[in-house]
């Protein structure tokens, strides 16, 4: 039976955001926080430790409270860099991922993907809604570290080519599919917002 202290948690922060203008995602704000901070409090209390993983703005990212490890692969290698960051780092048998763009993502998350592990022998269990798989929300074991290495290693980038040779589960959320809604554009951003959107770049840390 897996619990909240067998799971590390990472929150996925890595990436430039682009489709945002450039700026640090997780650091863009929606309704006064930072959308990091709303990943944050939905996730946190679904998993034992936490993780940020973020390749810039570091020290703004450890004022929440919680160590930040960045990508070993240079080149902002994407999320499949930042979980192995997250698993070089993890003291725990599991490793739950999420992104920092997703601020309504199910309190029920972790528990639902762990209960695959509990019904079969896998490695990875994905959530997905109807036909679309989220291959970033989550939980892995950690014991796959070195075919993620390798992976990364030979040139590897796309996280479904990664796990197409793993045991995984896909755990359905279709009663949820609202809350894997991500917010990537200045656009997305407003839609759902309260007031008004900041897309202002962040100081830099």
């Amino acid at each position: 039976m897996i619990t909240r202290d067998d799971i590390t948690g990472l929150v996925l922060a890595g990436g430039q955001g682009r489709r945002m203008g450039s700026v640090d995602k997780g650091l863009v704000e929606l309704n006064g926080r930072p959308l990091a901070a709303h990943v944050i409090e939905r996730f946190s209390p679904q998993v034992g430790p936490l993780l940020v993983n973020a390749n810039q703005h570091r020290e703004r990212y450890a004022a929440f409270g919680y160590p930040v490890v960045a990508d070993a692969f240079p080149g902002f290698a994407g999320p499949l860099a930042g979980l192995h960051a997250g698993m070089a780092a993890a003291a725990t048998p599991l490793i739950a991922t999420s992104p920092c763009d997703s601020p309504f993502l199910p309190n029920d998350l972790v528990a639902r993907l762990a209960s695959a592990f509990d019904a079969q022998p896998i490695d990875i269990a994905v959530a997905r809604t109807f036909e679309q798989p989220h291959p970033v929300f989550s939980l892995v074991r950690c014991a796959v570290f070195p075919h993620l290495e390798a992976f990364l290693h030979g040139g590897g980038s796309k996280i479904d080519a990664w796990y197409a040779s793993l045991r995984i589960a896909e755990v359905s959320f279709d009663d949820e599919a609202d809350a894997f809604r991500n917010i990537n554009t200045a656009a997305e951003l407003a839609e759902n917002s309260r007031g008004q959107a900041d897309v202002t770049r962040p100081n830099a840390a």
